[in-house]
């Protein structure tokens, strides 16, 4: 009751979309000022703890002497958007990020930037825009750190592109004794494919180069698919057109039967909404969403109504519209009583209609509360020590409410484990940045390179400095 006392008093007056989209629930401090023992959260607010100190460096320098004059654990939040603690850790040196931001440079040209880790996409976006450019890969909404969406190795809805990995060039990482170290694939190629998808625990991000492309004109198309069918179509309509640019699916969680597909393809019809940029506040989205969430019916209301309205139109945007969308179109995704959570499971192409069957059953028997579930695709990639896509997958990206309570925790994390476990026996796996449900042996067999990354990291970081309880629940000797 202490701690519920004490967020309370701490979140009260600020912007209340901000923080349940999952700001660290503190005083933000000036960079380079600490803060005596605060508390901090992710976005769930089921896993506070306090840090010995915060600290909000600006530059690498600042991380580098910050790290040299403090002896204990280190944790480091990017956006704030996990969660399950992955970045967070007790006792810890906590470091913020948002005022390590700005592009340090633009090579048109080349179509490079490098950027600063505590960069959020949509102020990248935002630089690169005037020049015609666009982010190569990212995730589905622009609130996010550059920094954060590398060390989960992110993905979006890119067609054939696959996760963040591949749009990086270069990293600089700050490591547990305070050293610095540029790394690519060819220089300290094991910390680079360490690093990303690494959850902070080899160094910490400061500064990034990515791949940049074209920014282009994109039509939208809805097409209804029975899920049955959906791995053929995919493969045949849209894996093989050059001009798709982004795809995703829908299941509606009561009607398991068929997807609703949806792509983005390069056109040449000049764009219908003069916008380059999404807006940063979606008040109309976001009641659309709150309303789907919780009237009774909503499924049917948005099955019957919203869908069909939807898909009778054939937007042209810009890519960098449809690439900054914004949280604020979502739900508050925490509440008193209930918490909007995110699971994700990745399927080879093969065992689509088995997991699928498997996960109408589990959810089904479950009672659990989706509000969608999202099919994306990816090609292998297996550079990356925590890597997701052994093989070329599907991934099933859930949407769900669940309840706070503990007896509530304690069923959704069951059926996540159920799930996790229906991923593994189809040759799958799940992703990280989520509420930790999964055992340490699901875990194990999921990541088979995990022992190599720890390794790696006992190598760099021999005193275990850099902690979050991602790193701690699942360590391997």
């Amino acid at each position: 009751m202490a701690i519920e006392a004490e967020r309370k008093q701490l979140t009260d007056g600020l912007d209340r979309r901000s923080f349940l989209a999952g700001a660290a629930i503190c005083a933000v401090p000036l960079p380079g000022f600490a803060l005596d023992a605060p508390l901090v959260d992710d976005a769930s607010r089921l896993d506070s703890v306090r840090a010995a100190k915060i600290l909000a460096p600006a530059t690498t320098g600042d991380v580098q002497s910050a790290i040299q004059s403090w002896n204990g654990a280190i944790s480091i939040t990017g956006a704030g958007f996990s969660m399950g603690g992955q970045t967070l850790e007790a006792q810890s040196l906590h470091f913020q990020t948002h005022a390590l931001r700005g592009v340090v440079s633009l090579d048109t040209g080349r179509r490079l930037v490098r950027v600063r880790a505590g960069t959020r996409w949509r102020e990248l976006q935002e630089a690169i825009d005037p020049h015609g450019l666009a982010v190569k890969i990212t995730q589905s909404y622009a609130n996010f750190a550059v920094g954060g969406a590398i060390s989960v190795n992110a993905h979006g809805r890119y067609v054939g592109l696959g996760p963040i990995v591949n749009s990086v060039r270069r990293l600089q990482l700050v490591l547990a004794d305070g050293s610095v170290v540029e790394c690519d694939r060819q220089n300290n190629p094991d910390l680079f494919y360490g690093a990303i998808g690494g959850y902070g625990g080899l160094g910490i991000i400061t500064e990034v180069e990515l791949d940049l492309v074209a920014n282009e004109p994109m039509e939208r198309g809805v097409a209804l698919v029975s899920l049955a069918d959906y791995p053929g179509w995919f493969s045949r309509n849209i894996l093989g057109d050059k001009d798709a640019l982004l795809h995703n699916a829908d299941i509606d969680p009561d009607d398991f039967s068929r997807v609703r597909a949806i792509t983005w393809r390069r056109t040449t019809r000049p764009v219908t909404l003069p916008e380059r940029l999404s807006p940063t506040v979606n008040r109309i989205a976001r009641r659309k969403a709150q309303a789907l969430a919780e009237l009774p019916g909503a499924h049917a209301l948005r099955r019957y109504l919203f869908d069909p309205l939807d898909a009778a139109q054939h937007p042209v945007v810009w890519r960098n519209h449809e690439a900054s969308l914004n949280i604020s179109s979502l739900p508050a995704l925490r509440t008193e009583r209930h918490l909007f959570c995110l699971q994700e499971y990745f399927i080879p192409e093969r065992q689509f209609a088995t997991f699928a069957g498997n996960l109408s059953h589990v959810v089904s028997a479950a009672n659990a509360d989706l509000l969608n579930i999202s099919i994306r695709h990816s090609p292998a990639e297996t550079d990356t020590l925590l890597h997701w896509a052994k093989e070329a997958v599907f991934s099933f990206v859930l949407f769900f409410r669940q309840g706070v309570s503990q007896e509530e925790q304690n069923h959704a994390g069951a059926w996540a484990r159920d799930l996790v476990a229906a991923a593994l026996a189809s040759g799958g796996t799940y992703y990280l940045p989520y509420r930790l449900e999964a055992t340490r042996e699901q875990f194990a067999q999921a990541y088979p390179h995990a022992r190599r990354y720890f390794a790696q990291k006992n190598s760099v970081d021999p005193a275990n400095r850099l902690r979050n309880k991602l790193l701690d629940k699942y360590r391997l000797a």
